[in-house]
């Protein structure tokens, strides 16, 4: 089916998929004065809640201002405090989380995080590590959270708890929160809330602004949301706290296991706010599969909270999902990327020649994509262990689909290449074949297998002959789909393309052509990117393709999209859609989307026969479906219920 104009659909509930509408906000504050700083928050938050944000969170001690100092010790600011949370109690925001500092029954100070939902307060979580170097001297004024004792309290503002350990439940989300330096400590309390089972992490922060400093804290936030499978949300302490020797940004910033999802510009005088949507789904499949997560000793039971249940609907996602999850939209990132995975292929390449005790390697070049890319690959490897471009033994072999365009394709790489190649017909072979069978003469599956299987003997033969291995070609999309054919191109001695899927040969032969290859190189690779993607199993037309692959199984980058979130981040089929929905929206009608993503399922449950024998190669990405590593899946699974899915929406 082709693209087709796109239609009105009913818009998704992205919150029955797993997403939940987080803030991070840097309010305008006045030092000291708590009741004014509590409007501000108030106001702050409505409009947020207004944008659909489910959480809102806000700096550390932002109701009385970081910079207080001494002021902390004021009678009069503490009561300040406490009406100004009972203001806060007003706000219909599921969750805030707001900075306060508080008193404990036994006079001492702590800065907390308060959370508040249900119009009351629901608790606060103490800072347990308190700065006491440089620009910092909170020990002066506090206690920290890990000597605190006091769990329940009684008072205007309701009863709840002060402790560490515990957690707010917000629909499927759990939130934990750590104040500032928390995140610097060797190891912060926000890794133990996770471990505990909380899926997003707030901290409270007054981190002042130092050269290069910002680049350092989003690395911190990124890599700890990273390492705990967890989201972040971070809400720094703005310009009106500068104070002194110290300058405030009012920093902002969303992470979700290991993505930035959002960052706030620094240095605004106004009030600032950046929203993110985390995927709790993923965050979810990400902690199941890693069992390195599952392993780390939990310290402690953690309270569990209950917040408001009554959660926004959201039918639009203040996030994109790239249309190519597979090749990074940034060209510096890319170019970076595609040498690496260069490197990884041709070196995999490289050790398993040394491991087979071989200098010599045999390749069936067609003149399509696959093909090249393995082609270059292998050159590669050959340079690396320093041997000489003619122990690579090309073969072309031409059947009753080749036409003259990947034929050439085939001869110019060779020629610009200094490899020899050598052309073997298997026309005469496969009719010998079909004639033996009593084959009727008609283009069906066993027309187009026979092809390929007399390809393969003939690459594996000749192996035998110069004692070399045979290099696969076949990438990750195909593996996927199940377009090979059972012991044939589907074998070989090692695979250098087994985890590169279409959508990412396609750039990887482009940067090798803008980057690497010399002139007449670089045109004869850009003839192969021109070339219709086609296995060429079928007679041409008139000299041309007549069997595009994409014709028959769909577009390649819906299907790379399909199985990027399908195996990277174990989305559901209605999951799957509404984002291609939403991503491919000015490309494909919801119609054409369905029709292939449950193509998609059909041949990816039922191929696994095929996958389950494949020869090893490579891994480059996060996406592999090798069966010996990442992908382990019985030949015989149902997948019924997987279409009706898809059908039924």
């Amino acid at each position: 089916m082709n693209a087709s104009p796109p239609i009105q659909r009913e818009p998704a509930n992205y919150t029955s998929l797993g997403y939940l509408r987080v803030a991070a906000a840097t309010p305008s504050l006045a030092i000291g004065d708590a009741i004014a700083n509590a409007k501000s928050i108030l106001e702050q938050a409505n409009d947020l809640a207004a944008e659909g944000v489910t959480l809102a969170v806000f700096p550390e001690l932002c109701l009385t201002g970081y910079s207080a100092e001494d002021l902390f010790f004021s009678e009069a600011l503490m009561a300040d405090t406490q009406n100004a949370l009972q203001h806060l109690c007003a706000c219909d925001m599921p969750l805030l989380i707001v900075g306060a500092p508080w008193r404990l029954c036994d006079g001492r100070l702590i800065n907390c995080a308060v959370a508040i939902g249900n119009h009351r307060v629901l608790g606060m979580i103490p800072k347990t590590f308190l700065p006491n170097y440089s620009e910092y001297y909170e020990q002066r004024w506090f206690a920290s959270g890990a000597s605190v004792n006091e769990t329940e309290v009684h008072d205007a503002l309701g009863t709840f708890h002060i402790r560490v350990d515990q957690l707010f439940r917000l629909g499927d989300a759990l939130v934990g929160a750590e104040i500032c330096e928390d995140l610097w400590a060797p190891v912060n309390p926000g890794t133990h809330a996770a471990l505990a089972g909380s899926n997003i992490v707030c901290n409270l922060s007054a981190s002042n602004e130092l050269v290069s400093k910002s680049d350092y804290r989003e690395d911190l936030v990124r890599m700890t949301s990273a390492k705990s499978f967890c989201a972040y949300v971070y809400a720094g302490a703005g310009v009106m706290e500068s104070t002194k020797d110290v300058v405030f940004g009012g920093h902002c910033l969303i992470a979700e296991a290991g993505q930035l999802l959002a960052q706030s510009k620094r240095f605004e005088l106004s009030p600032q706010a950046v929203i993110g949507d985390v995927d709790l789904q993923r965050l979810q499949h990400d902690r199941a599969q890693n069992t390195t997560f599952a392993q780390m000793p939990r310290r402690r039971a953690y309270r569990i909270v209950q917040a408001d249940t009554n959660l926004p609907a959201l039918t639009n996602l203040h996030r994109q999902y790239s249309k190519q999850p597979f090749v990074p939209e940034d060209g510096n990132e890319f170019s970076a990327r595609a040498q690496e995975i260069l490197q990884i292929q041709a070196t995999g390449l490289a050790r398993r020649m040394l491991a087979a005790k071989t200098e010599r390697l045999v390749i069936g070049l067609s003149g399509g994509l696959d093909s090249t890319l393995a082609f270059l690959v292998a050159k590669d490897a050959l340079g690396k262990l320093e041997l000489p471009a003619e122990n690579l033994y090309a073969l072309t072999l031409p059947g009753p689909g080749t036409t003259s365009g990947t034929l050439t394709n085939a001869h110019l790489l060779a020629k610009t290449t200094g490899v020899s190649l050598q052309e073997i017909s298997i026309e005469a072979a496969v009719a010998q074949h079909l004639t033996d069978l009593s084959h009727a003469g008609e283009h069906d599956v066993v027309f187009e297998n026979a092809q390929a299987r007399e390809r393969t003997q003939i690459l594996f033969n000749h192996a035998n002959q110069v004692g070399g291995i045979v290099v696969g070609t076949g990438d990750l999309s195909e593996l996927a789909l199940g377009w090979a054919t059972f012991n044939a191109d589907q074998m070989a001695n090692y695979n250098v393309n087994a985890s590169v899927p279409k959508t990412l040969m396609a750039y990887l032969v482009r940067w090798y052509a803008q980057h690497r290859a010399q002139t007449d190189l670089a045109a004869v690779l850009q003839a192969v990117l021109d070339t219709p993607i086609s296995p060429e199993l079928i007679p041409p037309k008139n000299s041309e393709i007549s069997q595009r692959t994409e014709d028959l199984m769909g577009p390649y980058e819906l299907h790379d999209f399909f199985l990027f979130h399908w195996l990277r981040f174990g989305a559901s089929p209605t999951k799957i859609f509404a984002l291609a929905c939403l991503s491919f929206q000015d490309q494909y009608s919801g119609e054409v989307i369905q029709h292939w993503l449950a193509q998609f399922f059909r041949r990816f449950m039922t191929q696994q026969f095929k996958r389950t024998t494949l020869p090893p190669g490579p891994k480059v990405g996060s996406v592999s479906l090798s069966p010996r590593g990442d992908w382990r899946m019985p030949d015989e699974a149902e997948f019924t219920h997987l279409v009706a899915e898809v059908e039924s929406l």
